[in-house]
């Protein structure tokens, strides 16, 4: 949950780098209370019938900031501008683009919209040291018997 907690912290932040761990989990975690708030609707009798209520409204338009700025940050992660955000207009063809990009790993090291978010997981100065990293496995280290 402090997955979600920790973008709402950063409610207007498009500025940084978000992990693809970040930006999944806070997808995930909308979506579970989302579907939780619509239930909420349909048993209080604040639903309109079509599948969208009072609460729901509400809901979605509080985390509508938060989620464009992770969405951004995600997108700086991968070492491209939040303008790519307005393919969301462009519609089936512009959300197949971004999920392509929001899947991607991040771009390893530092770029020019902050520090790799992973940085202390993959090692010293944000160089690759695990799977999936090119020189992974590690060169052996010292005299070998």
């Amino acid at each position: 949950m402090h997955w979600f907690t920790d973008v709402i912290k950063q409610y207007a932040t498009f500025s940084g780098r978000a992990r693809r761990k970040e930006f999944w989990m806070f997808v995930l975690f909308s979506w579970i209370i989302s579907i939780i708030v619509n239930i909420l609707d349909r048993i209080i009798g604040t639903d309109s019938g079509n599948g969208g209520g009072l609460l729901g409204s509400i809901f979605s338009l509080a985390i509508l900031i938060p989620s464009l700025a992770v969405a951004a940050r995600r997108l700086h992660d991968t070492g491209r501008s939040a303008y790519w955000l307005f393919l969301i207009l462009a519609i089936v063809v512009g959300w197949i683009v971004l999920l392509v990009f929001y899947v991607q790993e991040g771009n390893p090291g530092d770029n020019e919209y902050g520090p790799d978010p992973k940085a202390a997981e993959r090692g010293a100065g944000g160089f690759p040291q695990e799977p999936g990293y090119p020189g992974y496995p590690p060169a052996p280290q010292g005299p070998q018997a």
